[in-house]
């Protein structure tokens, strides 16, 4: 008895040294919906360095499947043309994908090439651009450093920031690296603290090992998680207490249950938090600048 209708869907996602971008998974949950609402049976074969435990094109037995979907991406490489003869009893079907070589065996392997490109009439719109809409995580800034060698053996910079940047790989969080060092130049960092504090402004709060990190994220009323990264607390740990925030953890308590805490924080009770300490940008703290203008006007030094 034949076996039962059943597709493979894969792509560049589901080659071990291919790339996954967001608009091959977009597109592929375009095709799943597709698929589903159809009620054609299908599975999705997926990269094993970016879904551990996932099905893998290494464990998949192409005897169980009589359609292979290639989906999104260009059509070029080797790593097709082995998908043709592992699936060469497959109808194979390339579906928003663009065409480098029409003649090369990677594109002429298919059955049919559905291309978003236009070769036999107008281009088409990708299929990520109509994936279905899902919840969006939060956005967090992530302002870390590594550096500060005037602490010497007092240092927790690298064991901070390894253990903040696992504690946010392992969390549906929109991490976003940020840096307080401004550049003229260099299309990494931003050149005046007007474009910092622009995208500090539509963030959902800050993670950050740095003084500034805290004070400026304050400052634009957004929450902030603030690390002390030097035993025994220093400036970070001195400023949240200036500016009276709570959620705030030395180096050495960095358990991701006490990382969880403050960041749900943040994002509930933290939000009107720091809305309020958003004040000091309209009623500034004069008591470093009082006494400063205090001793400009007075006697000078002799």
């Amino acid at each position: 008895m034949p076996a039962p209708p059943r597709a493979l869907l894969t792509g560049w996602f589901a080659f071990l040294h291919g790339e996954v971008t967001a608009g091959d998974e977009l597109a592929l949950r375009r095709v799943q919906r597709a698929l589903d609402a159809a009620g054609l049976a299908h599975d999705t074969a997926w990269s094993p360095a970016f879904r551990p435990g996932a099905l893998c094109l290494d464990r998949v037995r192409p005897e169980d499947y009589t359609t292979l979907l290639f989906i999104c991406g260009p059509l070029h490489g080797e790593q097709l043309a082995d998908l043709h003869r592992r699936f060469a009893h497959c109808r194979r079907i390339a579906v928003g994908t663009s065409t480098i070589d029409p003649g090369a065996p990677a594109a002429t392997g298919f059955h049919h090439v559905l291309s978003r490109g236009g070769a036999d009439g107008p281009p088409l719109t990708d299929l990520a651009a109509s994936a279905p809409a899902t919840g969006l995580p939060p956005v967090a800034g992530v302002i870390l450093t590594r550096g500060q060698g005037e602490y010497g053996a007092r240092r927790r910079h690298d064991q901070a920031a390894t253990a903040l940047t696992h504690w946010l790989a392992a969390r549906d969080i929109a991490a976003l690296t940020l840096d307080t060092r401004l550049a003229l130049r260099d299309p990494g960092h931003f050149r005046t603290p007007e474009q910092l504090d622009a995208v500090l402004t539509r963030l959902d709060a800050v993670v950050t090992t740095r003084l500034h990190g805290l004070v400026l994220a304050l400052r634009a009323g957004i929450p902030a998680l603030a690390v002390d990264p030097v035993a025994g607390g220093a400036k970070v740990t001195a400023q949240a207490a200036a500016c009276d925030w709570p959620a705030l953890l030395p180096a050495d308590r960095l358990d991701p249950a006490a990382l969880d805490h403050w960041w749900h924080w943040c994002l509930t009770t933290g939000r009107a938090e720091a809305r309020s300490r958003h004040r000091f940008r309209h009623h500034p703290d004069d008591r470093l600048t009082g006494p400063l203008l205090r001793l400009l006007h007075g006697p000078s030094a002799e």
